[in-house]
Parts: C-alpha cells; sequence; structure tokens
C-alpha cells in the first residue's frame, strides 16, 4: 500500500456522501500525495489490521461506528481523528484545519462534535433511515 486508506460505511448514504465531497474537493488540493477511500464492506480489512499490528484496531464492527485512517505505516486514526489526516493530507487551507483537531486543546471537543454526528447520520443531509446504527444491528439479529 502506496498511499493511506480511508475506511468508511458504505451502507450509510451520509458516510458516502461525506466521501464523495472529499474525493471531489479534497483530492483538488491534493498537495502531498494521494488517498484512496474504500467502504469497509469491499475492503480487506484483516489485510490492514495485519499491517496495522494485527490487534483488531481495524474491524468491521469499528468502521461501522467510525471512519479509519489507515497509513502505509500501519498507524490507525478513528473519528475526527482521521478526518484530521485526511485535511491534513489534502493540503492548502484544509491541512491547517486538520492540524488545528490534532492539538490537545481542541481533540476532545472534535471528538464529542464526531461521535454527535455520528449517532445522529441518519437526520444528516443524506442521510437515511438506514444510516442509523440501532435499525441496522436490529436488522442483522432478525
Amino acid at each position: 500500500m502506496k498511499d493511506p486508506v480511508l475506511v468508511f460505511d458504505g451502507d450509510c448514504a451520509f458516510c458516502s456522501s461525506c466521501v464523495r465531497w472529499a474525493e471531489r474537493y479534497l483530492r483538488q488540493t491534493l498537495a502531498s500525495g494521494g488517498w484512496e477511500a474504500e467502504p469497509f464492506q469491499f475492503a480487506d480489512l484483516p489485510a490492514l489490521d495485519a499491517l496495522a499490528g494485527g490487534g483488531g484496531s481495524v474491524s468491521a464492527e469499528r468502521a461501522e461506528r467510525e471512519v479509519l485512517w489507515v497509513t502505509p505505516a500501519g498507524r490507525v486514526y478513528g473519528g475526527a481523528q482521521a478526518v484530521a489526516r485526511l485535511l491534513m493530507r489534502s493540503g492548502g487551507p484544509w491541512a491547517y484545519l486538520g492540524a488545528v483537531l490534532t492539538l490537545a486543546p481542541v481533540r476532545p471537543v472534535a471528538a464529542l462534535a464526531y461521535r454527535w454526528v455520528a449517532r445522529n447520520r441518519h437526520r444528516m443531509p443524506g442521510g437515511t433511515a438506514a444510516c442509523a446504527l440501532s435499525a441496522r444491528k436490529a436488522a442483522q439479529s432478525v
């Protein structure tokens, strides 16, 4: 793997819309190299987890809850910090925003905001009832 991989929930319309937006607008300012986006449903999660040391940091369960940024060196960032790494990788003004999200005083606030959005993604623009985690968990157990 030569570029980082953004692993996201491809069954979630809101997540897919966000990734399409990132592919359209963040790649235009790409200054430091590329990145790939893969829905966790089609990604080789065992290979990505092995790259990360095999500790289970890359799993379908985690990718369903939060976006993951997996680097070629095997570092895994989740949630708001994955978004921060994507923004920093994109260069330009986006990189500054990403860097701010990694600052110690901002990290907890960014994580809280990310968790709120993730829990409410079915209510976000582009989201559908299928994006709700609780509804999907119930459907899988039937």
